[in-house]
């Protein structure tokens, strides 16, 4: 089933791979289902594992209307390729854009997620940077328009965030770069238009995440500074959640690390699948420093 059709309409590139529990990878703005390509890998050893090119991102359908794209249908987006593969609950992997959309996905579906991994997420979460982040993601749109992919992708590829990747393996970010400037121009804008400049912070998400109980892990890389806070604040909030932290690592950190995000990402499934991934314990106070009595 090489596409699937949304209850909305538009049709989305699928892959599988594996046997197994299922195991859905939600990709980054900047790249697209291929980038999961070190995951299909690893974990189609054990699980069945789908990928999806989201709306805007050919061989998936781009909708010319903006209003068609949304954090809400980005999340449904999710659901529909579930249904349409027949999964009634999955393991949800996501990175930056795909994280939110994991995020959203536990949020709004709790009962359909085994799991849910919220990676690299974090850009324009921090409320002194929410306007600026707004800002910047209509100007990327209009760059993206007005210089097309290819041309553009020389410029957002050089982001401060993916440059620890580009030190470390510079092949690698080549490869990253070359197909971030194969993505549609318009599927581009539209997607910083319609997804990215409006959705909601994660700190506004405060209460809904406090009363989440999907087990999450949070991973952020060390040099990929507007998702460190936010990754943080996760942490503290969502119950049963933990938090993984890069060293030496930037914003596209499945593909600068990918022994380290595999290895994590596994430990992780492992323990909840045990029953072993627990909320924290009320007896591990955080406002206590020690114990005198």
């Amino acid at each position: 089933m090489p596409f699937v059709t949304t209850r909305d309409d538009v049709r989305l590139h699928v892959e599988e791979a594996g046997e197994g529990r299922p195991v859905v990878f939600v990709h980054e703005f900047g790249g697209d289902q291929r980038s999961w390509e070190p995951q299909l890998r690893y974990f189609s050893r054990r699980y069945r594992c789908i990928t999806f090119n989201a709306r805007g991102y050919p061989p998936s359908d781009v909708p010319e209307d903006v209003d068609r794209y949304s954090q809400a249908r980005a999340v449904d987006d999710i659901r529909d390729v579930m249904d349409a593969l027949g999964i009634a609950q999955a393991h949800i992997v996501g990175l930056s854009m795909g994280g939110f959309a994991t995020l959203h996905f536990g949020l709004t579906y709790p009962a359909r997620a085994f799991a849910l991994v919220v990676a690299g997420a974090g850009y324009g979460a921090e409320k002194q940077h929410e306007d600026y982040f707004r800002q910047v993601s209509l100007e990327v749109a209009r760059q993206f328009e007005t210089q097309g992919s290819e041309a553009f992708s020389h410029t957002y590829g050089m982001a401060a965030a993916r440059i620890a990747y580009l030190v470390k393996d510079p092949r690698g970010w080549a490869e990253f770069r070359r197909l971030l400037g194969e993505h549609s121009a318009l599927g581009a804008a539209n997607t910083m238009r319609g997804v990215q400049a409006r959705r909601p912070s994660i700190y506004d998400l405060e209460a809904r995440l406090a009363k989440m109980t999907v087990p999450t892990l949070v991973v952020v890389g060390d040099e990929d500074d507007h998702c460190l806070q936010p990754g943080l604040f996760m942490k503290r909030v969502i119950p049963a959640s933990g938090l993984a932290v890069l060293p030496k690592t930037g914003h596209t950190l499945n593909l600068e690390e990918p022994a380290l995000f595999n290895g994590l990402v596994a430990e992780f499934l492992a323990q909840v699948e045990q029953g072993r991934w627990l909320a924290r314990d009320p007896r591990s106070n955080p406002a206590q420093i020690m114990r005198t009595e």
